[in-house]
């Protein structure tokens, strides 16, 4: 090569020198642009990537204040059946409200009637939906099932509770009766004094211990409708179910109580986060 250019005219020499300079600055330009548009290309996918993660909290952001706003704005019915350790659960409730910041509301019916009229089914209704200084809010008693959907009510209250096995039950109930409980010791009961067993009973024929009120307990699942209350109805029996799969967000049985509070504080934490421990201490 050295030879070459000795041998190369030294105009064509300055030519190619030349030549080669301009390639080199072209070069050297096209990569210049080419670092360029990889700064663009890398700015542009930046603000793409920022655009997205603002969007995403965007969307995120509302839903989750929806989610709080619901939360909020949450009722649930427990509408007890007696003797199937309502009680107990429902002074979970109680314990809990303060710390969970939720309201308990305890439905009294004249004479304890677990049916109300016609009237005081809308004014029930008005009052759970309406009374937002008292949402979220728990509500507990010993009433019948009440379809809000009747009322024109859009979102209805949660349902739950908790049945018994029949005869348990019903045993329960003769003899809380006669002797109370440990929450009012000192409250006289209807057959105080009574001394008569449920065996006793039953083998008398016994009003308090009849087959009838075995029944209890599907009423308050089948509703305010009197069939509900007809011994042995097969629309009410079918009400009932209906109603317990389709209208109640869970139903637990006493036998398997710790299991329906598990359940209910997973399912339901703005109520029933620490129920589980409550209930096993006891404290």
């Amino acid at each position: 090569m050295g030879l070459l250019r000795i041998m190369m005219p030294p105009k064509l020499q300055l030519l190619a020198v030349v030549a080669f300079a301009v390639a080199m600055l072209f070069l050297e330009n096209q990569i210049q642009k080419l670092e360029e548009s990889r700064s663009k290309l890398e700015r542009a996918i930046a603000r793409h990537e920022v655009r997205e993660i603002e969007q995403r909290h965007t969307m995120d952001g509302p839903r989750q204040d929806v989610a709080l706003d619901e939360e909020e704005d949450m009722v649930i019915i427990y509408n007890r059946v007696p003797k199937t350790a309502s009680t107990s659960f429902t002074n979970i409730a109680y314990d809990l409200c303060a710390k969970n910041k939720y309201h308990v509301l305890h439905i009294n019916t004249t004479k304890n009637n677990p049916v109300m009229s016609l009237q005081d089914q809308v004014r029930f209704v008005k009052n759970i939906t309406s009374w937002k200084e008292m949402k979220p809010g728990f509500y507990h008693g010993h009433v019948s099932y009440l379809d809000f959907a009747k009322f024109g009510v859009k979102k209805k209250p949660i349902y739950i509770n908790v049945i018994r096995d029949p005869i348990e039950r019903l045993v329960s109930y003769y003899y809380f009766l006669r002797f109370g409980d440990d929450y009012r010791p000192g409250l006289r009961r209807r057959k105080q004094g009574d001394k008569k067993t449920f065996d006793e009973c039953v083998a008398e024929g016994g009003s308090d211990c009849a087959p009838e009120k075995l029944w209890l307990q599907i009423p308050f699942f089948c509703g305010h409708s009197s069939e509900c209350w007809n011994v042995g109805s097969r629309w009410a029996m079918d009400q009932a179910k209906y109603n317990l799969i389709n209208e109640y967000f869970l139903v637990g049985v006493t036998e398997e109580l710790e299991d329906f509070i598990m359940l209910l504080e997973a399912a339901l934490p703005r109520f029933f986060r620490g129920a589980t421990e409550l209930y096993r201490t006891g404290i």
